[in-house]
């Protein structure tokens, strides 16, 4: 699929703030415009942007519900109740649990955890987890990252003399859970500052104001914020505000003094000895703690993460590479079977959603599934398969179209039903199938227009190779931590030619490593265009093209160097 490129021209506004700032600060225009579109017009407030303080992290009594919360908790320590730290199985939840569980159990010899089966159970509260709880003696219950449309299951759970604190990040409705406090920033009453929290990140205020009650050192929690980072940049949420600095401080605990479960993660990642980013941990860190509750059951993945000794969490980290290596062959079979289906539908083109079903279809992977579909058609896609006698599915949406919006206008269909903006879960009944198809398809078909459905690319800033030097790489680097609201930016070079030297790599030859020239520089820098192949003819036999890419650095060998990642070519005769 063909990519447009989006040119994000600076209004004369922009360019007036972009002057200013870059005499202010020294640094050049392009790193001075980013900061302009990123609302960063002042010294004071680029200062704060490049240099992140914990001292700006948000009252936490600010949050509803936070006084009733720590109050419960204070008692429940006080009579020594038994506790239970209960969450969902993706790596929100795990280490979010992971979090809570650690910081408490200094203050505790009752205490445990329950992360639900995804295929017994499903999605959050459960009543299996609340007869564990009774029969087991728990009267405190503290869930992380759901339980916050668990309406039902709580009142199962006052019946049985359970009280419940909620921590969740996801949108609620109109009437919440009757629980003793339930703690989310996007509540309608809340006047909490920032609400993009993740389901650790909510699990974490509630610690830092547990901690300030009872006056223990905030350096206690600090050295949770590596988990914290692992589910901000796994849970796509943004990167701005308080979770910039959270992700921030849990990237240099991660890179100077990670847990003993998280290193041994990294370990099986090949990350060792290199400086780990968001980007690492969304691509490899991520999917091995989420492989767990696809494959097996969430709870080695906080056993993992709670680990102390080296030779247990060795042990687990290789067992969960392995269910990644398992998720990974079984989520190439069902993204074949889906392709195979949707290639079978006549109006493919005319089609402004996909839903494909298959009762057979495992389901803890179809939630990757949907996001391969919506990757390769660009239009939102949902996957269904059949669990616990209930159709089940997992839904990821293209820019613009808020998903979660769309189902919850079926939801007169539904059993169940969660999530964001851009990924959602459901579950229905059989005989609603039909019903929600057409009018989910609907809502797309009437919300969705052309534009839409053709991936972009927005590219911040045209540069000469010349400006590409060891001090722009450097101001780049103080815009991180980079992901969602603060991406990484693309740039856009026009008539470059290659050096001489390029040439294929990979297995299949599938990549492009290139040494480039452009028209006002005669000195090459490198890049990496991995699966471009179809380019290497036009550029091979000396044709000018141009490239939007990001500025990288590449370490080997001890020796680090600049270079592009390409993100797309255009040869200059199309």
């Amino acid at each position: 699929m063909t990519n447009k490129w989006n040119f994000q021209n600076p209004t004369e506004d922009e360019i007036r703030k972009r002057d200013k700032l870059a005499a202010d600060l020294g640094m050049s225009p392009v790193i001075s415009l980013l900061l302009v579109q990123r609302g960063i017009t002042s010294i004071e407030e680029a200062r704060k942007f490049f240099r992140p303080s914990l001292a700006d992290l948000h009252d936490p009594f600010l949050m509803p519900n936070m006084e009733k919360a720590v109050k419960r908790l204070n008692r429940a320590l006080g009579n020594k109740e038994k506790i239970l730290i209960y969450g969902d199985y993706d790596v929100d939840g795990t280490t979010a649990v992971s979090l809570v569980y650690k910081f408490l159990r200094p203050y505790s010899s009752s205490l445990d955890y329950y992360i639900p089966d995804r295929y017994d159970e499903g999605y959050g509260i459960s009543n299996k987890g609340i007869d564990y709880a009774a029969e087991n003696g728990f009267t405190l219950v503290i869930s992380l990252d759901c339980g916050i449309k668990a309406i039902e299951k709580i009142e199962y759970a006052k019946s049985k003399g359970i009280d419940f604190i909620i921590c969740d990040h996801h949108m609620p409705d109109n009437k919440l859970p009757d629980a003793v406090a339930v703690l989310d920033a996007k509540r309608s009453d809340s006047i909490y500052p920032y609400e993009h929290l993740s389901g650790c990140g909510v699990g974490f205020k509630f610690m830092q104001a547990f901690a300030q009650s009872n006056n223990f050192p905030f350096s206690d929690l600090e050295k949770l914020l590596d988990l914290t980072a692992v589910s901000i940049a796994s849970d796509i949420v943004p990167i701005t505000g308080e979770n910039r600095i959270l992700a921030y401080y849990g990237l240099k605990q991660i890179n100077s003094n990670p847990s003993v479960g998280l290193k041994g993660i990294i370990d099986v990642c090949g990350l060792s000895g290199k400086e780990i980013t968001i980007s690492d941990i969304v691509f490899k860190i991520g999917p091995r703690i989420n492989a767990s509750g696809r494959m097996m059951n969430g709870r080695e993945a906080v056993e993992l993460l709670l680990a102390k000794d080296v030779a247990i969490a060795k042990e687990k980290s290789e067992n969960i590479n392995q269910y990644n290596e398992d998720r990974r062959e079984l989520d190439k079979k069902i993204t074949d079977e889906a392709n195979a289906i949707i290639e079978g539908f006549q109006d493919i083109e005319d089609r402004k959603a996909i839903i494909v079903f298959n009762p057979d279809w495992h389901k803890g992977v179809i939630g990757i599934v949907a996001s391969r579909l919506t990757e390769k058609y660009y239009r939102p896609a949902v996957v269904l398969t059949q669990s616990t006698g209930l159709i089940t599915g997992s839904a990821r949406s293209v820019t613009g179209f808020d998903i979660y919006k769309a189902i919850e206008c079926c939801r007169d269909l539904l059993e169940n039903f969660g999530g964001h903006t851009y990924a959602a879960g459901l579950s229905l009944k059989a005989e609603n199938l039909e019903a929600f198809k057409k009018r989910f398809e609907e809502i797309a078909a009437n919300e969705i227009i052309p534009e839409q459905m053709t991936p972009q690319i927005d590219i911040d800033a045209t540069l000469d190779f010349k400006e590409i030097n060891a001090k722009f790489v450097s101001d780049l680097k103080k815009m991180s931590p980079f992901g969602p609201d603060n991406q990484k930016p693309i740039f856009c070079t026009d008539k470059v030619r290659d050096y001489g030297t390029s040439k294929l790599v990979g297995k299949e030859l599938e990549h492009l490593k290139l040494e480039l020239i452009d028209s006002n520089s005669h000195n090459p820098i490198h890049a990496i265009a991995f699966g471009m192949h179809e380019h290497n003819k036009h550029i091979k036999d000396m044709n000018p093209f141009s490239i939007c890419y990001t500025v990288e650095e590449n370490t080997y060998n001890g020796n680090t160097s600049i270079q592009l990642m390409i993100k797309d070519i255009k040869p200059d005769n199309m």
